[in-house]
């Protein structure tokens, strides 16, 4: 029997990357988003339009409000970064970290799992090149996989042995683009700004368009994705 995977899908070039790995090695799909209060909701639309595109069986859009605690530049009035070097932005971890959001997620992707019958959770995080987040380091994954083995009744009962898939974590956004391409992924149907206009447009400035971009030129492929500023 063909094993299900959860992915968490944010309409982005990592966790479709992610999609389109498990979907090579054979996993039923089931996708799931979050609209959690967060400025660039266009990505939802990507992510809905992914799932079709890819055959997901089920796509869930789940709605968490994170926006009344904010704390971040991506749910509080608070400026997104735009301009950095990548210097600076490996300086500390940045304004557009949400309190534990990856915790919440991975939460909520654990139930479905119960639900649906999966063991496997795929997560696109990445730990190279520039990432900043507690919650995308490998140790912190580990932790959370060995709680939700302690922490549910299929992990208990030993029905199910979950496993987090991360298979991006060590890779530079570089390879993660190659690994893409090679697998025949049109980027163009993700989206990666922190802070699109009105319209949906990617900024070009914040650090996720610009590690997007420098990781388009050293992977030596063309970026798909319109910008509001191209330089």
């Amino acid at each position: 029997m063909t094993k299900k995977a959860i992915i968490l899908l944010s309409g982005g070039l990592d966790s479709t990357t992610v999609l389109v790995l498990a979907k090579k090695q054979g996993y039923r799909l089931f996708t799931l988003s979050f609209d959690y209060g967060q400025r660039h909701r266009v990505e939802l639309e990507c992510a809905c339009r992914i799932s079709k595109v890819f055959d997901a069986e089920e796509h869930r859009e789940v709605k968490v409000d994170l926006k009344q605690f904010g704390g971040s530049a991506l749910t509080d009035s608070i400026d997104v970064p735009t301009h950095r070097s990548v210097a600076d932005m490996s300086h500390e971890i940045p304004v557009t970290y949400v309190p534990a959001r990856n915790t919440l997620f991975l939460s909520y992707a654990l139930a479905y799992a119960e639900v649906v019958g999966s063991e496997d959770l795929f997560l696109g995080v990445n730990a190279l090149d520039y990432s900043g987040y507690p919650d995308c380091r490998p140790e912190y994954i580990e932790a959370f996989e060995k709680t939700a083995n302690l922490g549910t009744k299929a992990g208990v009962e030993g029905r199910s042995r979950f496993t987090i898939h991360t298979p991006l974590i060590q890779m530079t956004k570089a390879q993660i683009i190659k690994q893409g391409m090679e697998l025949g992924l049109d980027y163009g149907l993700t989206h990666s700004c922190y802070n699109p206009n009105e319209e949906g447009m990617a900024c070009g400035v914040c650090d996720s368009c610009l590690l997007r971009k420098k990781g388009f030129q050293e992977a030596g492929f063309f970026d798909p994705l319109l910008y509001q500023v191209n330089s």
